[in-house]
């Protein structure tokens, strides 16, 4: 049972009342014409809610919502949308229930610490997160079964300011349940469903909370309630907590507890999908559950191994979670016997055989307990083959069970709304369906129609929004006169130029992103941005994470060189990044920077967001742009895939040298329209080159593709087995109340 949100609402006139069920469900947010819905309501309204229309709708005085349900011209709108809407969700006629009419159908349970879907719910970190969220919003669109699982962070989300010498302050922002588009799950009682973590003691409880991504269910643990005591109750708090302790109950309770708050809510799923290692406890309890109904642990060990899938994001060792053998010795002392195996075969599951005394790792566990893994492009495959060949001793590298899946973006989300009418007018009238049919190659084709002067028109259009948006954050920075002094306005990019070259580098502060590579050498950057007739300029923004001082000191670093007036305002640093300001910038800079050290990118799905929006990618050869790089879409250097003595140095100089002799130039090349019509020829090949190649709906088709045929095979055998083995006229269970159930089956 989930909280009535109506009756939150009663001040909402009924002829529009479905604005409410449209706040409550995300699918708004990656259909324009649902969004504007709010606008058009009050556009102040709108702004000073930040976009997030349950907050608007909280905040908005009433009468504003009755002089929309008296307009005809708004309820012409709101019909044709909430007629769309109730359409969607319906469910029929989708792709995936064209593709598989007559299969059983196989709900896939989504698991991951993180998830990037809007502003208005702030429960992410960075690309894993917004990874998530897009294969959700993906799924979703496809009509795939899933249901999802996460966390809702209380207390997990951290605005950035910079103090005036540079340095990164955390500023915490608690997440207000009331003006975020989620809902209370009810337990029969009427009250908050409250369940309990098994097995682990002392008990962990979690309250279930719930997020309605277009058709997917999402669920949200939350243990900051009154049953937990105190150290239990910021379990939730954070996202990637440090205390080593805290982050292993952490991933307890999302595997542990979210795989026990499915079964007490009936969310009957056949096979499990874990993003990365933090949920890959839910495997473990899935084992147990068997085990208790009798099974031998090898034979459960086999049943899940079967229906599961393990993506890895982490190219380097140190990423992967490795908690001390202490710890799981005093959350899992109860959970041994559960299993029907000793301690020593416990920890052996999660043993790496390089380094067997390092403690229970969670990839290795992972990998261990399903039998289908993937990395996230073609060179992460490679490079993860390579990690963890040492758990197949013996296999050829080439034939190590890991493949890749190469990451996507979900192109309704990130394709700027300009842009989708510009694609609209030209690809719509022969391909009036593009749209839904976005994976298609064939369908990018039609870009070339596109006049030149239109797409350089609505490229500069997203250009001075950009700008436009920078310089009223940095207006509102300078009126609040931060401690120390008034902030220079050129640090906040109020002396840039529209009609400049722009680069954008935006992404986490972590030191093999290398932020700083650009400044290599200061002389001969400080010419190619101060060129007399071809300048260039730089826009920087990003986050480093709270523990990571190292990060913290490279961010200080390029602030203060925003700073130094011999970069003539042309670097800047765009305080306090987030999803929002994520989206100006894919949209509206000119060449999106990206070089970390090879090979330490998995996937990068910035640059993708980028191309999509007719951006150039100026970026090193790791990750995708391995795939993407065709030679006529932007450009690329750093072709080595280690690092080595030298390495900044050589890879500066290829960016310095890729400017000055092709990317300024090209820029800079104009006809007598003032449209730089070589650049603008690269701009299309980017869009339709990357645009079906990188979608997520190309990659929830090929997870489908590649993943749901064994996993359906091993459901039916295992609903075969279970069939047979059941007992006749087995009573039916039924939840109880905070999730007392007794265990059971999926």
């Amino acid at each position: 049972m989930e909280d009535s949100i109506h009756d939150q609402f009663t001040h909402v006139p009924e002829r529009i009342s479905g604005l409410v069920d449209l706040a409550y469900n995300l699918w708004w947010s990656w259909n324009p014409e649902a969004g504007a819905l709010f606008k058009q309501v009050n556009r102040q309204a709108w702004k000073e809610s930040i976009h997030n229309p349950v907050r608007m709708l909280r905040e908005i005085p009433v009468g504003f919502l009755k002089q929309a349900a008296e307009n005809p011209a708004y309820l012409r709108r709101y019909d044709i949308v909430m007629r769309r809407f109730r359409k969607y969700m319906s469910a029929t006629g989708t792709w995936f229930s064209a593709e598989h009419p007559d299969s059983r159908s196989l709900t896939i349970a989504y698991f991951s610490a993180e998830y990037g879907l809007h502003h208005s719910l702030p429960i992410y970190a960075g690309g894993l997160g917004f990874l998530a969220g897009d294969h959700l919003k993906e799924a979703s669109d496809l009509g795939l079964p899933m249901v999802a699982v996460g966390f809702m962070y209380s207390q997990g989300y951290l605005h950035q300011e910079i103090s005036p010498d540079g340095w990164q302050k955390d500023i915490n922002e608690p997440l207000d349940p009331d003006a975020a588009p989620i809902t209370r799950v009810l337990d029969s009682a009427g009250d908050h469903l409250v369940v309990r973590v098994p097995h682990i003691d002392p008990p962990i409880y979690v309250a279930v909370w719930k997020v309605q991504v277009g058709r997917i269910p999402l669920y949200l643990l939350d243990t900051d309630i009154d049953c937990n005591d105190p150290r239990n109750r910021g379990i939730s708090s954070r996202l990637y907590t440090g205390d080593l302790e805290q982050r292993l109950r952490q991933e307890i309770v999302l595997g542990i507890g979210g795989r026990k708050v499915l079964h007490v809510l009936g969310a009957d799923y056949s096979a499990v999908h874990l993003n990365e290692g933090h949920p890959a406890f839910a495997l473990l309890e899935r084992i147990r559950e068997r085990v208790e109904r009798g099974m031998e642990f090898d034979e459960a060990l086999d049943e899940v191994r079967a229906t599961s899938v393990f993506t890895s994001h982490t190219p380097v060792p140190a990423g992967h979670d490795i908690f001390p053998i202490n710890l799981i010795d005093r959350y899992f002392k109860a959970y041994y016997p559960a299993l029907g195996i000793d301690r020593r075969e416990f920890l052996q599951l999660g043993v790496h055989p390089q380094s067997p005394g390092a403690g229970f790792n969670m990839t290795a566990f992972a990998l261990r307990a399903s039998e289908h893994h993937n990395g996230v492009s073609r060179a992460h495959g490679t490079v993860t083959r390579q990690m963890w060949r040492c758990l197949w001793p013996g296999t050829p590298e080439t034939t190590v069970p890991i493949d890749y899946v190469t990451n996507g973006v979900h192109v309704p989300t990130w394709l700027n709304h300009r842009m989708k009418d510009l694609y609209d007018r030209h690809i719509g009238p022969t391909c009036p369906n593009w749209l839904s049919e976005h994976d298609d190659p064939v369908v990018w084709e039609l870009i070339d129609e596109i006049p030149d002067a239109e797409l350089w028109y609505i490229h500069t259009w997203l250009k001075a929004k950009l700008f436009n948006r920078i310089r009223e954050q940095e207006r509102i920075r300078w009126a609040a006169q931060h401690p120390g002094g008034v902030p220079d306005p050129a640090t906040g990019g109020a002396y840039l130029n529209p009609d400049v070259l722009t680069i954008g580098f935006a992404r986490r502060f972590s030191t093999y992103k290398r932020a700083h590579l650009i400044f290599e050498d200061l002389e001969r950057l400080k010419r190619i941005l101060n060129n007399r007739w071809y300048p260039v300029q730089v826009i920087f923004a990003g986050k480093a994470h709270p523990a990571d001082n190292e990060g913290k000191r490279l961010l200080q670093k390029i602030y203060r060189y925003t700073q130094q007036p011999e970069f003539g305002g042309r670097v800047a640093f765009v305080e306090d990044y987030s999803e929002k300001v994520a989206q100006y910038l894919v949209h509206g800079v000119d060449v999106w920077l990206n070089n970390p050290l090879p090979p330490m990118e998995a996937s990068g799905t910035s640059g993708m967001k980028a191309s999509l929006n007719g951006v150039l990618n100026l970026s090193i050869l790791d990750g995708w742009w391995v795939e993407g790089y065709n030679g006529r879409n932007g450009w690329a250097f750093g072709s080595e895939t280690a690092a080595c003595d030298g390495r900044d140095a050589t890879d500066a100089a290829a960016i310095y040298n890729l400017l000055e002799k092709e990317v300024v130039p090209l820029y800079y090349d104009r006809s007598v329209d003032n449209i730089p019509h070589g650049w603008v020829k690269m701009m299309k090949e980017s869009i339709k080159s990357n645009g079906p190649r990188f979608s997520a709906r190309r990659m929830v088709k090929e997870y489908v593709a590649r993943y749901y045929p064994p996993l359906l095979n091993a459901a039916d055998a295992e609903y075969a087995r279970a069939v047979a083995a059941a007992k006749p006229q087995a009573p039916e269970w039924e939840p109880q109340a905070h999730g007392e159930a007794e265990e059971g089956s999926e």
